[in-house]
């Protein structure tokens, strides 16, 4: 490797340190910084360590006025934010204060406003751990979006016209949207080890500028001037889906790469690596940014697996096996080097990806050209639609390659998303990237087999806590709740829904639940619609939970008569829920408040026949709504209003106004409010003005298909909060309000 690479290394890992404010990962950089520079000198030795201080030095700098802009915004109760999204009454949203670009999350009670729009917002401002939260905001537009936000917000719009139901893969394939993909296809791409896939990269732009070239030089037109006009191409390309940064930076390093050809002047890869590598020189913080991680790692690794395969003679194969080699090389080397952000961010280590992208490469080469065709003629339906058909069966191929490899047998094993699993991860990555790359390889390779060993040993650690987990899982529409006792064992409130071909207790709740391990102590179904017991069976089945408690009202889904036979298949003794019934599980007392069978004989409709749990832990109470409607919220006023008030509540059916009443809200007095719901689902829920009125009551509010999965932790009396990668006290909510 050039010496200007090693030369970034040391201030990348100094700059990782400085932000990690631990000094003995400061201590551990310049003692790596030793270690590289030994072999080449007491000049490089010098250097390095001088580079990794700096990066130190730098890192500690800006977090500190990063801090101090946010302890004065935590003393303000308005601030100017540039939002990420767009918002309205009821949303929970992220952005960055325009002062100084620090992270901010607002649960916004009051207006609307674009992505990308400028907003005064007023509300209660605490800390987090990400940065700021905001509740009960009131915001008003300042500036509208940028041209480059209402551009990207116009591609969003051409890809719904034109590719129908694969736009949310193609959102995510071409302008880093995947807000619109179902928490199946983002759980089982992760699984697989194809989760690179859906973060715009190096890969997606290379495939594009591949074949380009190739048009244009197939049309006749010289290998320079084809160059320069893919090069220009991209540059509209990357501007047209709002210039995230990762595109930026994938561009700049394909654009030199590209101009070094026109200029018939070849470089080092490797500098064209630490050209992306060194945005970290104007910008420290991007080092922080899982696309930038990705990038400059994903296209290190792929170079080392050439060169490995030169060492290998592969080039001296016929070109079928060549290229057959070739790729599962390379994909195999990019996976393993890749593989520790996607451990970081996903909580897990992909073991079939080799494989799985030896499948899925070809795919995505052939896809991602398409659709992007696709987006240019978007201004012409037919041609556009004609060429979206075309790419339609490449985007089902490479969804089936996901599913398939998710389900394989020992597919994935879950990780410790710790600070201590991510230095480990960091030492794995190196180790397989210098082990490729290097002759000498074999200590590099024990060192990363070594570090291996211990991430997949890390998960082992730290369960019984002493805490109470509430996880609200994001299976789309539907509902998966599960409590996490301090023992480490499970209570499972539904198990989500189901769809031709598979459904979330399969391709979520168990993975869920089973990576982070201990044993289901009862599955309680709320009532029998398929988006509540669709997973149902694959949680009895594969979970065994000595008891199944349900209201025993008649319901028509045959998913629902399927778990009713599993449970008996597999001995799993059902129970009828009835008003005053106790479960007691590691100090976790679950109440049955309804429904009453004097109640449920005169109906026809399900939701009102829902179960309703109180849960209890110390002195924090958590109220499981189901899909509970009016009619049965009265009934609960009625005969068990002492027994309502809880700190948090998962709001009933999904946010309707069919929920939620103001006499129900008044009795319950929510501290926090979990809305369970599928991104852009058809029955347009949860309804803004149930959000508003739980806005409006002073509870928190927070939404799957807006944060993901949701995680609240207790003790008994103080509430921990974790979605969205961030995580804040309740408590302290309460407190400035």
């Amino acid at each position: 490797m050039p010496l200007v690479v090693y030369s970034l290394g040391a201030y990348v890992v100094g700059l990782y340190a400085g932000f990690s404010d631990s000094p003995a990962l400061s201590l551990l950089a310049i003692i790596a910084a030793c270690a590289v520079g030994w072999k080449r000198g007491r000049a490089a030795v010098a250097g390095f360590v001088l580079l990794a201080l700096a990066g130190i030095v730098i890192a500690r700098m800006d977090a500190r006025g990063e801090d101090q802009c946010v302890k004065r915004a935590e003393h303000s109760d308005s601030l100017t934010v540039v939002l990420a999204e767009a918002v309205v009454a009821g949303d929970f949203s992220r952005g960055r204060i325009s002062e100084c670009g620090a992270p901010i999350a607002i649960g916004v009670a009051e207006g609307h406003a674009e992505g990308g729009a400028t907003v005064l917002a007023r509300g209660t401002v605490l800390r987090s751990q990400r940065g700021l939260l905001m509740q009960g905001a009131s915001i008003s537009v300042v500036h509208p979006p940028s041209l480059l936000s209402r551009v990207r917000s116009a591609a969003g719009r051409a890809i719904d016209r034109t590719f129908g139901v694969d736009a949310p893969l193609v959102r995510a394939l071409l302008i880093a949207d995947r807000g619109d993909l179902a928490p199946e296809v983002r759980d089982r791409f992760a699984a697989a080890g194809l989760a690179h896939i859906l973060a715009i990269a190096g890969l997606h732009i290379a495939f594009i500028v591949v074949a380009l070239s190739l048009a244009f030089e197939l049309a006749g037109v010289s290998r320079q001037h084809a160059a320069i006009a893919t090069i220009v191409v991209i540059i509209c390309y990357v501007a047209m889906i709002g210039a995230p940064v990762p595109a930026v930076r994938s561009a700049t390093m394909l654009s030199v790469l590209l101009g070094t050809r026109v200029a018939q002047r070849p470089t080092s890869r490797w500098a064209i690596v630490a050209l992306g590598a060194g945005h970290a020189a104007i910008d420290p913080r991007v080092v922080l940014d899982v696309g930038y991680q990705l990038s400059v790692v994903g296209v290190a690794s792929m170079i080392a697996s050439g060169l490995l395969g030169k060492r290998l003679g592969v080039h001296r194969l016929s070109e079928i096996p060549k290229w057959i080699v070739l790729t599962l090389l390379g994909t195999t080397i990019a996976t393993i080097g890749s593989a520790p952000i996607v451990a970081w961010v996903f909580g897990r280590l992909s073991i079939v990806a080799p494989l799985s992208n030896l499948a899925a490469t070809p795919l995505i080469a052939l896809a991602q050209p398409m659709i992007f065709l696709g987006l240019l003629l978007s201004p012409i339906q037919p041609l556009a639609r004609f060429v979206a058909d075309a790419a339609h069966p490449l985007l089902v191929g490479l969804d089936q390659v996901a599913l398939r490899s998710a389900t394989l047998p020992h597919a994935s094993v879950d990780v410790a998303p710790s600070l201590i699993a991510a230095v480990i991860a960091g030492v794995m990555s190196l180790a397989v990237i210098v082990a490729a790359a290097s002759r000498e390889w074999e200590r590099p390779t024990t060192i990363g087999a070594g570090a291996l060993a211990v991430l997949v040993w890390l998960p082992a650690v730290g369960l019984g806590r002493g805490e109470v987990e509430l996880h609200m899982i994001d299976v789309g529409q539907g509902d998966a709740i599960a409590i996490r006792t301090p023992h480490g064992h499970w209570v499972l409130f539904d198990a989500g829904g189901a769809w031709r071909g598979g459904d979330a207790g399969k391709s979520v709740v168990v993975p869920y639940i089973g990576h982070r391990g201990g044993r289901l102590e009862a599955f309680v179904l709320s009532h029998p619609h398929t988006d509540h017991v669709g997973g149902a069976v694959a949680a009895l089945h594969t979970l065994h939970p000595p008891i199944y408690v349900d209201a025993g009202f008649p319901g028509s889904a045959e998913s629902y008569r399927q778990s009713l036979a599993t449970a008996r298949d597999e001995h799993v003794r059902w129970v009828r829920a009835h008003p005053g019934d106790r479960y007691d599980v590691d100090g976790v007392t679950l109440t049955i408040l309804a429904p009453d069978s004097t109640w449920t004989a005169s109906l026809d409709d399900p939701n009102l026949a829902s179960v309703v749990v109180l849960a209890r832990y110390g002195d924090v109470r958590m109220l499981f709504m189901g899909d509970a409607e009016r009619p049965e919220e009265e009934w609960l006023l009625a005969h068990a209003r002492d027994e309502l008030s809880a700190d948090i509540l998962k709001v009933g059916h999904h946010g309707s106004k069919t929920s939620s009443s103001d006499d129900f809200l008044a009795a319950v007095r929510p501290r926090l409010a979990l809305v369970s719901v599928g991104a852009g689902n058809t029955y347009h829920l949860p309804t803004p003005a149930i959000m508003a009125r739980l806005e409006a009551i002073g509870a928190q509010v927070l939404r799957t298909d807006r944060v993901g999965t949701i995680i609240a932790r207790t003790d008994g009396r103080r509430v921990r909060v974790e979605a969205d990668g961030d995580a804040w006290d309740l408590s302290d909510t309460l407190s400035k309000r």
